[in-house]
């Protein structure tokens, strides 16, 4: 979940980021009293994230800047939308502009991919989330823009569930272990809460899996057939979770394989920036003569 926390540490590292010993530009073509009006404008349709980010960049820098008339999170808009505005200290404005931005864009391209693929899978029970595959430092921001797309999130982090992957196998198997033996002992070990998932790349892996008492099963870059298979095989005795290369090209035929997640690492490894931008008019009747 994004808390105020989160924003506030991550928007004034950002700012210090930015102008570290002030914005040379504003200070000497502005005098204080110089004041700022500005429209954040949808260049593209998409779907908002990080309103209240964007809210934080101006807030944090100057507490007379004033946003107004933004729309929720999870909104979807079109191309032309005046999605908030902003008033105050035309210094204060244009310094934090770019950090607003930054945070807001990228935010709303995450949202807006999460929303194409869930409007692809729509119908078919196949939930869409996340991975860990997020920007360093970021995660809460990228996985808070998912949920605004209408996915869910996979493990924030991996204190939050069990997941045993192909390397954490082989080295089980290289270390002469059996995977029902390794997973069973797993289980003992954990509080009787915590969910357990194992990633398997064969259908032959699927029972050892099942026999050692896993919660979901991934099916790791399986094909079309192969999914379907491997549904029929676990037959409901687990979650099943789709990964690997999907796409919104192949992501449809995905869901009606029967699987019950698909997990999707493009939502925050491969998101482009949303095109926003922020135009700003200026009283120039305090600038410096």
């Amino acid at each position: 979940m994004l808390t105020r926390f989160d924003i506030e540490t991550a928007v004034r590292a950002a700012l210090l980021e930015d102008a570290p010993w002030g914005d040379l530009t504003s200070e000497a073509l502005f005098a204080p009293e110089a004041h700022a009006d500005a429209a954040l404008v949808a260049r593209e349709d998409g779907t908002l994230s990080g309103a209240e980010v964007f809210m934080a960049a101006f807030r944090l820098l100057d507490a007379d800047v004033v946003v107004s008339h933004l729309a929720e999170d999870g909104t979807r808009f079109a191309a032309g939308d005046v999605l908030a505005r902003v008033s105050g200290p035309a210094r204060s404005v244009l310094q934090a502009e770019r950090v607003a931005l930054n945070f807001v864009q990228r935010m709303c391209g995450t949202a807006t991919l999460t929303a194409r693929f869930v409007d692809a899978v729509a119908g078919t029970g196949a939930r869409i989330v996340d991975t860990r595959k997020t920007t360093p430092g970021l995660r809460v921001f990228e996985k808070h823009a998912v949920v605004c797309g209408g996915g869910r999130n996979h493990r924030q982090s991996l204190s939050d569930a069990v997941m045993v992957k192909d390397n954490h196998l082989a080295v089980v198997t290289g270390g002469g272990s059996s995977v029902i033996d390794s997973l069973r002992a797993l289980r003992a070990r954990l509080p009787h809460t915590t969910h357990v998932e194992v990633e398997v790349d064969r259908l032959d892996q699927i029972d050892d899996v099942l026999a050692g008492g896993a919660d979901t099963i991934m099916l790791d870059n399986f094909s079309l057939a192969d999914l379907r298979a491997g549904v029929a095989r676990i037959a409901g005795r687990a979650v099943v979770e789709a990964s690997g290369t999907v796409s919104l090209e192949t992501v449809r035929a995905i869901a009606e394989a029967g699987v019950d997640v698909i997990s999707v690492g493009a939502l925050t490894h491969s998101a482009r920036a949303l095109d926003l931008g922020l135009d700003v008019s200026i009283d120039a009747s305090g600038a410096p003569s």
